[in-house]
């Protein structure tokens, strides 16, 4: 089976609130995918919506082909889930944790959580309590991977996690799915942290998918334009994403090439204009906006 998650056409509402309209994306097997959105856009709700934990209005959801509602206790056993909050039973120690988990999982790989956790100044028998949050998402991360599961499922894997603890798990993280021809599906606030990481990209905004594409693809061809004018007011054209003023420059963002860019904004009687690569970051903010 090449399509591990499957989601089609899901809507859902908070009470009048939309969440999604007609939501559709795949995650194949063996890819690292990235959900990018501002806070409130539904990330973490997709993620509850895939785990059969919350109903959508309409629509349905696959993981290994099954339906979200009906994952049967096999292919519960092959989703290693990681919600926000990261860890319970926090008056264990870092060995007795690792022994309760392994006592529900057939293939557990206790040298995996050892391994990640040996870059922690904590000894085996210090109380989870006792740790910082960032030390806590460590153990986490580290039940998560002797767990040993074909598809990872990560909701904001980096809150609480210093610079270094990122970039060490990021690191891990990426030699880990590739290594084992891992599925991982993921959320993140720290997108320069996502921009090494993930192979595909989705970026939400409020009540729908903007951009589902390789995130290779998002760098090599989403570009800002900078230009001058006397124009104090550009209408939004397609093709164009967010164009507003800057100081006394104006900005925008597209995927199409400088003349055709040139071409659009020539009615302005247009200036200066320059095409400049950008981060994922700014590739997000250029798609969704500043606010």
């Amino acid at each position: 089976m090449d399509t591990i998650i499957q989601c089609d056409n899901i809507t859902h509402y908070y009470g009048k609130k939309l969440i999604y309209r007609d939501l559709n994306f795949e995650v194949k097997r063996g890819r690292i995918l990235g959900l990018l959105g501002k806070n409130g856009t539904g990330k973490t709700t997709i993620i509850n919506i895939l785990n059969g934990y919350l109903k959508p209005r309409s629509g349905v959801c696959r993981i290994f082909g099954e339906d979200m509602e009906h994952l049967s206790p096999p292919t519960k056993a092959r989703i290693g889930l990681l919600l926000e909050g990261h860890i319970q039973h926090t008056y264990f120690n870092m060995e007795q944790i690792e022994r309760f988990y392994s006592r529900f999982f057939t293939h557990w790989k206790r040298d995996a959580y050892y391994e990640l956790l040996q870059k922690l100044q904590v000894t085996r028998t210090q109380k989870i309590n006792t740790m910082s949050c960032g030390q806590r998402s460590q153990i986490a991360l580290g039940l998560l991977f002797a767990q040993d599961p074909e598809l990872l499922i990560l909701d904001d894997f980096s809150m609480g996690l210093d610079p270094g603890y990122r970039r060490l798990f990021v690191e891990y993280l990426k030699e880990y799915a590739t290594a084992e021809n891992k599925t991982v599906f993921l959320t993140s606030h720290i997108i320069q942290d996502m921009e090494m990481l993930i192979d595909d990209c989705i970026i939400m905004d409020y009540g729908r998918l903007l951009l589902h594409k390789p995130t290779q693809e998002i760098l090599d061809r989403f570009k800002r334009y900078r230009f001058t004018t006397d124009s104090t007011d550009i209408e939004q054209h397609s093709g164009l994403w967010n164009i507003e003023k800057i100081g006394s420059q104006w900005e925008t963002y597209s995927f199409l090439p400088k003349e055709e860019v040139a071409g659009l904004l020539a009615p302005y009687r247009i200036s200066g204009l320059r095409e400049e690569n950008i981060s994922l970051e700014d590739a997000f903010i250029g798609l969704t906006g500043k606010y």
